[in-house]
């Protein structure tokens, strides 16, 4: 059976979105799936980026591109009351619900996207924060050092690999980012010859053109 793993963070609607099309691309596939949550402002920090909201009118296409996304998939999406919003005490959150694979499994990832993702409310709201932990009924401190260092942890490793956007889906050392990113997974999943080719190897060694200054 093959491992895969998606890194996310609750921050992102394109994460949402994908998190509720999984499922789908994943039919008729023996796949375990591992949950990760990572920090995309650390992802962006690590890569020297801006996330889409910090430039103004890259926000405004984001939310509605998101919009008709989500009807097109028929997913539930409200924008959050307020966006971008710190994730940190969802994504800690759920590092203090992870299971023996020290990853969350799906409920709980699709109780914090949900949380932030469907309803139009403040995610990060302190009566609302209150009511999911003790829904979720965490096995550790989601304030605590151990739930911290879990999320940066993961955040570097993320970071290593090469993941400098959400969502990421990693499989056989290959990483598929984006909502978008999905269609070449299935591909890859349905064993589509293209990925035995040149092309996948081929992108990564193209020589370095004009380089903008700092």
């Amino acid at each position: 059976m093959k491992q895969l793993r998606f890194w996310f963070d609750v921050i992102s609607p394109y994460a949402y979105l994908a998190f509720e099309r999984l499922p789908q691309v994943l039919e008729g596939h023996s796949v375990d799936v591992r949950y990760q949550p990572v920090l995309f402002a650390g992802l962006l920090s690590h890569w020297g980026q801006k996330g889409p909201a910090e430039i103004a009118p890259k926000r405004d296409w984001t939310y509605r591109q998101v919009a008709w996304l989500a009807h097109r998939l028929a997913v539930p999406l409200q924008l959050p009351a307020q966006h971008p919003f710190n994730p940190l005490a969802l994504l800690r959150l759920g590092m203090a619900c992870s299971g023996p694979l020290d990853t969350p499994g799906r409920w709980v990832c699709e109780q914090l996207l949900h949380h932030a993702w469907r309803g139009g409310a403040d995610a990060t709201d302190p009566a609302r924060f209150a009511e999911l932990v003790q829904r979720l009924q965490p096995a550790r401190d989601p304030h605590g050092d151990e739930a911290k260092a879990a999320l940066k942890d993961a955040t570097l490793h993320a970071a290593s690999l090469g993941v400098f956007g959400v969502p990421t889906v990693e499989i056989d050392g290959r990483l598929f980012w984006g909502l978008d990113g999905l269609e070449l997974l299935r591909g890859y999943l349905d064993g589509d010859a293209w990925f035995d080719g040149p092309e996948w190897d081929e992108a990564a060694r193209q020589p370095l053109g004009i380089q903008r200054k700092p």
